[in-house]
């Protein structure tokens, strides 16, 4: 099945279903899984464009799905966020990204050796609670990212930009929460250090605004 916008938009059924219910429908009306993609296909394309540049964000959002609808038969509601979607998605995409560690540390590094770009216009407000960056050190937070083993940098970023929380980000990359706990305060220590004692949560994020 091809899973694209503006496929299966506008159903009130489907616009009543959870997530959960979606994914269990489509496994005898495939068509149905189009509206997993409406809800969430955005999310996961600006996830995968803050972590490897918009050039391979359409490619890897279009691999999350094939393969999420091609798993769909596994997805298990009982499991953690259940009826959220979210968390399952973003542990594909994340699977995905480990593909181009490479790319993405070299993204980085370039990153922290270019001026920093214009403020981005969406509130802080409005986004996850754990927020990394802010762009007047854009430079030494790009840096410090880049060092970070790529273990925590994917739960610190899936807190960060998944704006998942700790048993969402558990459930995403198959760890205990206290895994989640460990790793996300090393990489925070880390930042910290980097930035001279600031607290990187309360920062803004790195994002290339292209």
């Amino acid at each position: 099945m091809a899973v694209g916008p503006g496929v299966g938009v506008g159903t009130a059924r489907a616009d009543a279903e959870s997530d959960a219910s979606v994914i269990a429908r489509s496994r005898d009306e495939p068509e149905a899984f189009a509206a997993l993609f409406d809800r969430h296909a955005d999310a996961v394309h600006r996830y995968a464009a803050r972590r490897l540049g918009v050039e391979v964000a359409d490619d890897l959002m279009a691999e999350t799905f094939t393969t999420a609808f091609q798993q769909r038969h596994r997805y298990d509601p009982a499991r953690g966020a259940g009826a959220d979607a979210r968390p399952w998605l973003f542990g594909i995409a994340t699977n995905l990204v480990s593909r181009h560690r490479r790319a993405e540390a070299r993204r980085f590094k370039a990153m922290a050796r270019v001026p920093a770009l214009a403020d981005h216009d969406e509130p802080l407000a409005e986004r996850a609670a754990d927020r990394v960056v802010a762009l007047a050190v854009r430079r030494k937070l790009a840096a410090a990212l880049a060092a970070l083993p790529a273990r925590h940098r994917d739960v610190l970023l899936l807190v960060a930009w998944g704006g998942l929380g700790y048993e969402e980000v558990a459930q995403a990359l198959g760890i205990p929460v206290g895994t989640v706990r460990s790793r996300l305060h090393r990489a925070r220590g880390k930042l910290r250090e980097a930035l001279g004692g600031s607290d990187p949560t309360s920062l803004r994020e790195v994002s290339d605004h292209e």
